[in-house]
């Protein structure tokens, strides 16, 4: 192989590398989204909750 093919596969190698760490922090921020998303539909049910049992009483 020549210095040219090597220097084409590292250049791969390392595309492939950089691809592969940006589908997981996408993974990863895509996670922290749903989280955040059910924490505030909780906090909300946790409010109307409490503002129904002030209405009750």
């Amino acid at each position: 192989m020549g210095i040219k093919d090597e220097m084409q596969n590292k250049a791969q190698q390392t595309k492939k590398k950089m691809q592969g760490a940006k589908d997981e922090a996408s993974q990863r921020a895509s996670k922290g989204r749903e989280r955040s998303e059910e924490e505030m539909r909780r906090a909300q049910q946790e409010a109307q909750d409490r503002m129904d049992m002030d209405f009750d009483a």
